[in-house]
């Protein structure tokens, strides 16, 4: 119980809330492997920032790009990407949507095809959640970038793996992280983020600022 647990150290926390979501958390009912305070900064920077487009990198059954659309829903404006290799799982509720486009394929190399989807004047906020590796996060990182204006934001998850919990590929996003930030010069890590003092993203809320 909570009460009895208030001397337990973080990392032994960690763990049981990563339990937690992989085996019961739902958006309505669809499995979304999200931390709950993480999305709930992303539901602030929507409203801060009011994107034209979203792009969710790594989809699973949709619980995410449903919540999203949904958001949009509420603020009036607003159309999400969800890409993946596949969206063989994603489920009914989430494939109705109107304000999801699904594109489907390697998620570097539809990059180009994402793009042609989204006008040059239109604010972009992007979300990756794929398989974390470092090569991959790397890659799309690269490949995504330029179609964050300054100001806006690409959003790397669960940069935890290996600084918070230990599971998850090792080097994985933390590391491609840091390599993107340092070669790139157009981005800095934006802390200020994860002010939860839990976040499953740790360095993963990249703003431009060139």
């Amino acid at each position: 119980m909570f009460e009895e647990q208030l001397d337990a150290p973080l990392r032994a926390i960690l763990p049981a809330i990563q339990r937690r979501i992989l085996s019961k958390s739902r958006y309505f009912g669809i499995p979304t492997l999200k931390h709950p305070y993480d999305f709930w900064v992303y539901q602030e920077m929507l409203n801060e920032k009011k994107p034209d487009v979203i792009v969710e990198i790594g989809n699973f059954h949709g619980g995410s790009a449903l919540a999203l659309a949904h958001l949009c829903d509420l603020l009036g404006k607003g159309r999400v990407i969800a890409v993946d290799v596949t969206h063989a799982k994603v489920e009914p509720l989430a494939l109705r949507h109107p304000r999801i486009l699904f594109v489907q394929g390697d998620l570097v190399e539809v990059a180009p095809i994402v793009k042609a989807q989204i006008q040059p004047e239109e604010k972009v906020l992007i979300i990756e959640d794929s398989a974390h590796t470092y090569d991959l996060t790397l890659g799309i990182l690269r490949a995504y970038n330029e179609l964050i204006k300054p100001g806006d934001y690409f959003i790397i998850e669960d940069s935890i793996c290996w600084h918070g919990l230990e599971e998850g590929p090792k080097p994985g996003s933390y590391e491609a992280i840091e390599t993107f930030v340092q070669e790139s010069g157009a981005f800095e890590i934006d802390r200020s983020r994860e002010d939860f003092a839990i976040t499953w993203n740790p360095k993963g809320y990249l703003k431009r600022v060139a």
